[in-house]
């Protein structure tokens, strides 16, 4: 067995004390503490970006497909 589990029960006492609740700021709601872990958009327009290289890279391959098929006839 690894070292990591050897200490397994050093908090223990612990384990039963009150949660500490701050005499100087409100309780947080579940709501606004839920909010703090909300997804956001890290790289704002990236997406939009995504999205315009590949429409241009399929308007390209459209266009060349067609030229190949007007050479042919």
């Amino acid at each position: 067995m690894s070292d990591y589990y050897k200490d397994a029960h050093k908090y223990d006492d612990m384990m039963e004390m009150p949660h500490h609740r701050s005499a100087g700021r409100p309780h947080m709601s579940l709501q606004d503490r839920a909010a703090q872990f909300a997804p956001f958009a890290a790289l704002t327009g990236y997406e939009e970006a995504i999205e315009e290289t590949a429409l241009e890279a399929i308007h390209k391959k459209l266009n060349e497909i067609e030229h190949e098929r007007t050479e042919g006839d």
